[in-house]
Protein backbone atom coordinates (compact mmCIF):
# COMPACT_ATOMS: atom_id res chain seq x y z
CA UNK A 1 0.00 0.00 0.00
CA UNK A 2 1.41 3.38 -1.01
CA UNK A 3 1.76 5.96 1.71
CA UNK A 4 1.52 9.71 1.42
CA UNK A 5 3.47 10.74 4.53
CA UNK A 6 6.83 9.75 6.04
CA UNK A 7 6.47 6.53 8.10
CA UNK A 8 6.83 8.42 11.39
CA UNK A 9 3.55 10.17 10.61
CA UNK A 10 1.48 7.19 9.50
CA UNK A 11 -1.37 8.32 11.78
CA UNK A 12 -2.07 11.05 9.22
CA UNK A 13 -2.68 8.61 6.35
CA UNK A 14 -6.50 8.68 6.75
CA UNK A 15 -6.23 12.45 6.23
CA UNK A 16 -4.07 12.40 3.10
CA UNK A 17 -6.70 14.48 1.30
CA UNK A 18 -5.74 17.41 3.56
CA UNK A 19 -2.21 17.49 2.09
CA UNK A 20 -3.01 20.01 -0.62
CA UNK A 21 -0.51 22.42 -2.09
CA UNK A 22 -2.27 25.77 -2.03
CA UNK A 23 -3.85 27.97 0.60
CA UNK A 24 -6.92 28.45 -1.60
CA UNK A 25 -7.43 24.68 -1.86
CA UNK A 26 -6.95 24.22 1.88
CA UNK A 27 -9.50 26.95 2.58
CA UNK A 28 -11.97 25.37 0.15
CA UNK A 29 -11.43 22.00 1.85
CA UNK A 30 -12.14 23.56 5.25
CA UNK A 31 -15.30 25.31 4.03
CA UNK A 32 -16.51 22.10 2.37
CA UNK A 33 -15.94 19.97 5.46
CA UNK A 34 -18.18 19.22 8.41
CA UNK A 35 -17.14 19.98 11.98
CA UNK A 36 -16.83 16.24 12.60
CA UNK A 37 -14.32 16.02 9.73
CA UNK A 38 -12.41 19.09 10.95
CA UNK A 39 -12.32 17.74 14.51
CA UNK A 40 -11.06 14.33 13.37
CA UNK A 41 -8.23 15.86 11.32
CA UNK A 42 -7.32 18.39 14.03
CA UNK A 43 -7.38 15.79 16.83
CA UNK A 44 -5.00 13.56 14.88
CA UNK A 45 -2.67 16.21 13.43
CA UNK A 46 -2.32 18.61 16.35
CA UNK A 47 -0.58 16.13 18.70
CA UNK A 48 1.94 15.45 15.89
CA UNK A 49 2.72 19.12 15.25
CA UNK A 50 5.70 19.45 17.60
CA UNK A 51 7.43 16.32 16.29
CA UNK A 52 6.47 17.25 12.74
CA UNK A 53 7.98 20.70 13.11
CA UNK A 54 11.26 19.23 14.40
CA UNK A 55 11.25 16.66 11.60
CA UNK A 56 10.66 19.28 8.90
CA UNK A 57 13.39 21.58 10.28
CA UNK A 58 15.89 18.93 9.21
CA UNK A 59 14.49 18.67 5.67
CA UNK A 60 16.14 20.59 2.84
CA UNK A 61 13.55 22.58 0.93
CA UNK A 62 15.81 22.43 -2.13
CA UNK A 63 15.27 18.70 -2.63
CA UNK A 64 12.21 17.97 -0.46
CA UNK A 65 10.68 14.53 -1.06
CA UNK A 66 7.01 14.05 -1.92
CA UNK A 67 6.18 12.50 1.50
CA UNK A 68 7.89 15.42 3.27
CA UNK A 69 6.08 17.91 1.04
CA UNK A 70 2.76 16.25 1.88
CA UNK A 71 3.58 16.44 5.59
CA UNK A 72 4.34 20.16 5.26
CA UNK A 73 1.07 20.74 3.41
CA UNK A 74 -0.90 18.76 6.02
CA UNK A 75 0.48 20.96 8.77
CA UNK A 76 -0.39 24.03 6.70
CA UNK A 77 -3.93 22.62 6.55
CA UNK A 78 -3.87 22.20 10.32
CA UNK A 79 -3.24 25.95 10.61
CA UNK A 80 -6.15 26.55 8.23
CA UNK A 81 -8.59 24.54 10.36
CA UNK A 82 -7.33 25.54 13.82
CA UNK A 83 -9.58 28.57 14.39
CA UNK A 84 -12.60 26.67 13.11
CA UNK A 85 -11.98 23.97 15.70
CA UNK A 86 -10.60 25.99 18.59
CA UNK A 87 -12.73 29.13 18.45
CA UNK A 88 -15.58 29.28 15.96
CA UNK A 89 -16.86 25.68 16.05
CA UNK A 90 -17.89 26.04 12.40
CA UNK A 91 -15.99 25.79 9.09
CA UNK A 92 -16.72 29.38 8.02
CA UNK A 93 -15.61 32.55 9.76
CA UNK A 94 -18.62 33.79 11.73
CA UNK A 95 -20.52 36.80 10.38
CA UNK A 96 -18.54 37.06 7.13
CA UNK A 97 -21.29 36.26 4.66
CA UNK A 98 -19.87 35.50 1.23
CA UNK A 99 -16.35 36.75 2.05
CA UNK A 100 -13.46 34.64 0.78
CA UNK A 101 -9.68 34.51 1.00
CA UNK A 102 -7.39 34.67 -2.00
CA UNK A 103 -3.64 34.31 -1.68
CA UNK A 104 -1.81 36.48 -4.16
CA UNK A 105 1.42 34.49 -3.85
CA UNK A 106 1.87 30.87 -2.84
CA UNK A 107 5.00 29.40 -1.26
CA UNK A 108 7.32 27.68 -3.72
CA UNK A 109 7.08 24.28 -1.99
Amino acid sequence: MATVFPPEFAALEPFADWAVATEKARYAKRIGSTMDELDAFYNTAFPLLKDGTEYLKAVSMDDISEPDKHLLWAFCALVTVAFSVEAWRQPKVPDTGAASIDAVFEPAV
